[in-house]
């Protein structure tokens, strides 16, 4: 059966444990739980199961992943009380046993969502081609990423909502990490 997978990871999530404490931190992974959750119904995804920091998705269709992967983002970065978050997805063929999926497919979906940067989804190749017209996305220039115990690069694309243009994306999102963790910006002095 194909099947569009969804890894979902919040940055930072250890390093948030780590100055705000246990407490604080499951308060926010039970947060960000449910703003996922809230999506799934009208993407007609899936939870698959939690993942600590994380959640491992599912969807049928895969233009619908793709809008479910950037919702979260989106979701997520609109919400002062959660670290940005990461999404990989991939598309393909899985085998499911006893509630959980298996496969070349959820390797490399897990795999692509280490690979993106916070505020990112990558989407494969396969996924973005199985999609066809994603209408309210727009997509980056692709790019081969060689992924850990997998034999061949996979080629990916970044997606977002067009209301972020993409090529100024890295600094919002860095504007973001920054006020929400009180981090000034870092300017080299120039020496006279």
């Amino acid at each position: 059966m194909e099947s569009t997978f969804l890894f979902t990871d919040l940055v930072g999530f250890t390093a948030l444990t780590a100055e705000r404490g246990d407490d604080h931190a499951a308060d926010v992974a039970l947060a960000f739980y449910d703003v996922v959750r809230a999506l799934l119904p009208a993407h007609a995804a899936e939870e698959v199961k939690l993942l600590g920091d994380g959640l491992m998705l599912r969807a049928d269709e895969p233009c619908r992943a793709i809008h479910l992967g950037v919702r979260i983002v989106d979701e997520v970065a609109a919400s002062p009380l959660l670290p940005p978050v990461r999404v990989g997805m991939h598309h393909g063929p899985a085998v499911c046993r006893g509630g959980d999926w298996y496969g070349a497919t959820v390797n490399v979906a897990s795999r692509l969502c280490s690979a993106a940067a916070g505020g990112e989804v990558l989407v494969s190749e396969s996924t973005h081609a199985a999609a066809g017209k994603v209408r309210g996305v727009a997509f980056g220039r692709p790019r081969m990423h060689w992924l850990r115990n997998v034999a061949e690069p996979v080629a990916v694309m970044p997606a977002s909502s067009r209301r972020l243009s993409l090529p100024t994306a890295p600094a919002e999102l860095l504007g973001r990490i920054r006020a929400r963790h009180h981090c000034p910006a870092i300017t080299p002095e120039l020496s006279t």
